[in-house]
């Protein structure tokens, strides 16, 4: 019975969690969908120099699918978490591994080099978040507040 109330019930910091993990990987999506088809006109009307909107306008497919990968596996490993379901583990896992290889692209192809600190600040915050959902997952797992 208690295992049941459990289920019903997840505790309020795990809600918490999931809820802002929900939050903020939703604004990385609608940050994906800026990054879908950007001009070179409308990067630089938002503020980028040419040669910045050129590394921007540049970016291989891979690095916008590791994007996808990692906001689309955030949302979808939050939502799990709040309905406590065990596949949160792999999924968030899924999500976290596809930042790690959009920080790489973001190193390898000048995104870095081109956009300055705050660039790497932001993807940095991103990987940690994503490490710490990752995380939560995976203590509420042992926790057995997920089944």
């Amino acid at each position: 019975m208690t295992e049941l109330v459990g289920k019903l019930r997840p505790p309020l910091w795990l809600m918490v969690v999931a809820g802002l993990g929900l939050a903020w990987n939703f604004f990385g999506v609608l940050q994906f969908f800026t990054t879908l088809n950007p001009s070179l006109e409308s990067l630089m009307a938002q503020g980028l120099t040419p040669d910045q909107a050129a590394v921007m306008v540049s970016i291989p497919f891979w690095m916008k699918l590791a994007f996808a990968i990692g906001v689309f596996g955030g949302v979808l490993g939050s939502t799990l978490l709040v309905f406590q379901t065990p596949v949160t583990r792999p999924i968030l896992l899924l999500s976290l591994l596809s930042y790690c290889a959009l920080y790489v692209g973001d190193i390898t192809h000048g995104v870095f080099a081109a956009l300055g600190t705050s660039q790497v600040i932001v993807l940095t915050t991103v990987v940690a978040i994503a490490a710490a959902l990752l995380w939560v997952a995976h203590f509420s797992n042992k926790q057995r507040l997920l089944a």
